[in-house]
């Protein structure tokens, strides 16, 4: 038979009280003083274990928290770059959907813009043929040049189209700009050098490098006819004006008879 453990220690504190000499009573107490006192530090020192595991559960618990939080932000933030991302990305799309369209065009386009070119270069060609006959040979080799432009394969077609508003442009400044220039012309039977004024397209003269002989071109006519030579000083003064030799002044001009 087994004794329980409360009564083997009242047996072997009545053994030692009756070697000792003391009375089992006060033996009984003081043993039971040290186990109380035994077990109070059993539980001091489990409950000291139980509160640093708490506290580094707890430890534990607020770096996760905090990086939970910090996870949650970087979510947000990537939501919001996300949202523009996608945006953009629809944005593009569309553009890709237009691009396309536009390519799909670019051939219907194409075949229509080399007719409109070939058709815009004869109407400059008839311009200059009808137009106040200055510097003849220049405008004649800038057509013709566009002519074997548009010929060439090995430039693209927005090249071409390029120069040929660009002849355009050219034609157009002519009519607001003064200008002098050499070149031969007829003169009473003889070729002779002569030094030609352009006033826009209103006035197209010529003088002799002598001096004696001027004429003015008449587009109604379409001839050239003598100028009297009252109007040598006034000439002079416009060629070396249009020579940048004078400032800008007032000049009178003999002016084309208007149709």
């Amino acid at each position: 038979m087994k004794l329980s453990k409360l009564a083997r220690i009242s047996l072997m504190t009545s053994a030692l009280a009756v070697t000792s000499g003391i009375s089992p009573q006060l033996l009984a107490q003081n043993s039971g003083i040290d186990d109380v006192a035994k077990a109070g530090q059993q539980i001091n020192q489990s409950a000291s274990k139980s509160q640093a595991k708490i506290d580094k559960i707890s430890d534990q618990i607020q770096s996760k928290l905090q990086q939970f939080k910090t996870v949650n932000k970087e979510i947000d933030g990537l939501n919001v770059y996300n949202g523009q991302m996608q945006t953009q990305i629809n944005n593009q799309m569309e553009e890709l959907e237009q691009i396309a369209v536009s390519m799909e065009q670019v051939s219907v386009i194409e075949r229509q813009v080399s007719p409109l070119m070939a058709r815009m270069i004869d109407t400059l060609a008839m311009f200059v043929e009808l137009d106040v006959p200055f510097l003849e040979e220049e405008r004649s080799k800038r057509i013709d040049g566009l002519k074997t432009l548009l010929e060439r394969a090995d430039i693209a077609v927005s090249e071409k189209f390029r120069r040929v508003l660009e002849a355009y442009q050219v034609e157009v400044d002519y009519g607001r700009t003064i200008e002098a220039y050499t070149g031969l012309i007829e003169v009473n039977g003889q070729e002779r050098d002569v030094d030609f004024l352009r006033i826009g397209r209103v006035t197209l003269v010529y003088q002799t490098r002598d001096g004696n002989t001027m004429g003015i071109w008449n587009q109604k006519a379409r001839s050239w006819q003598e100028l009297p030579s009252s109007y040598r000083t006034d000439i002079n003064k416009a060629l070396r004006i249009a020579r940048k030799q004078l400032a800008p002044d007032l000049i009178v001009v003999p002016l084309n008879e208007a149709e």
